[in-house]
């Protein structure tokens, strides 16, 4: 992931560049600020902003909880906070991870999907509920309920690594290749998902529609230690590509010369987005269009430079992700909808609308 070599085409930069990253990162963190709060404080079960400040104040050890908030303190504890922080780390790694593809492609309508991530997770996910026991053996009662997401997260990372491996010829993966091979074990785990629904019970239908609909409503203080390794810090190391990826724009023997490791790079770039989308496809299920989505709107407001794109899509990604869940489980209160849904109610006009304003070029 070394970027020195770019330095020629994107080196430090102007103080009045530096001022308006500073502004930008500013204005960020403050939409994803609010989004927390809102996230935090909104929802069927209603917290106060005193309700809420109690219970930080009690956890840090400040003061004592007041008995008046302990209903606040028990939604933000148990069920309120945890759901929070998952969706926002969701929502990072999905948007760093789709505009890493985009940098690598050179596209900005690709997707992490490209590289048979949520194809593959899909597969497993379905094979760990048709077939449980009888195809993972001792493994599913030693992980017991973690054997779905251990499931998806392998398979969302095994379909990538062939198609990795299907796209390199003595050490250099060709981009082109590394398409056409994704969309053909994208086709085939899809056909194989296919049979094993069609082999399912209704039970084991009804859980294969609810999973592959996404939702962060089984969210829980000891999935955040889990999502922060295999997707927040992924998304974070992914931030030390922006210049292997800007130099990329020029073209890969172009970003060789400028001193760009091209295959370090391309490698580190499908790795990384493959970890965070496996992690999180595992924990949430099939959560659509903010890999798509979020980096393009970044891109439309700040420009294509990856040192903004990459950092801006982490934070705004989250920030989605946070309002997004919000709204799955606020607007057909008491009953929930599905992350994904909203997502993709969002993201594919939005998507629809990239199209026709691209006049429909690739």
């Amino acid at each position: 992931m070394d970027g020195s070599g770019l330095r020629p085409l994107a080196g430090a930069a102007p103080p009045a560049t530096r001022i308006r990253g500073g502004r930008l990162a500013a204005l960020g963190l403050g939409g994803l600020v609010l989004a927390l709060l809102a996230g935090a404080l909104l929802g069927p079960a209603g917290v106060s902003a005193a309700g809420l400040l109690a219970t930080l104040a009690e956890a840090l050890g400040l003061a004592p909880l007041p008995e008046q908030h302990a209903r606040d303190a028990a939604v933000l504890g148990v069920v309120r906070a945890p759901r929070v922080l998952l969706a926002a780390m969701l929502g990072a790694g999905l948007a760093v991870a789709g505009a890493a593809m985009q940098g690598l492609f050179r596209n900005p309508l690709a997707d992490p999907g490209l590289i048979g991530v949520s194809a593959g997770a899909a597969l497993a996910a379905v094979a760990a509920i048709v077939l449980g026991p009888g195809l993972f053996g001792a493994a599913a009662g030693l992980l017991g309920l973690w054997l779905l997401p251990v499931a998806a997260f392998a398979g969302g990372l095994g379909a990538t690594l062939l198609i990795t491996r299907l796209a390199t010829r003595q050490g250099v993966t060709g981009v082109a290749t590394l398409l056409l091979a994704g969309i053909a074990v994208n086709a085939l785990c899809g056909a194989l998902t296919g049979l094993l629904v069609f082999a399912a019970d209704d039970r084991q239908v009804r859980d294969i529609t609810f999973w592959t609909l996404g939702s962060l409503g089984g969210a829980r203080w000891p999935q955040l230690p889990v999502a922060a390794l295999l997707v927040l810090l992924p998304a974070l190391l992914a931030l030390a590509l922006a210049r292997p990826l800007n130099a990329l724009v020029l073209g890969e023997r172009e970003a060789f010369h400028l001193g760009i490791r091209v295959e370090t790079a391309k490698r580190w770039a499908v790795l990384l987005a493959a970890i965070a989308v496996s992690a999180g496809v595992a924990l949430a299920g099939l959560v659509g269009f903010v890999g798509l989505v979020v980096p393009h709107l970044v891109r439309l407001a700040f420009g294509a430079d990856h040192r903004i794109v990459l950092p801006g899509s982490a934070v705004l990604g989250a920030a989605l992700m946070v309002l997004a869940d919000l709204a799955a489980r606020s607007l057909a209160a008491p009953a929930e909808l599905p992350v994904g849904v909203v997502t993709a109610l969002v993201g594919a006009p939005f998507f629809l609308w990239l199209l026709h304003r691209r006049g429909g070029a690739p």
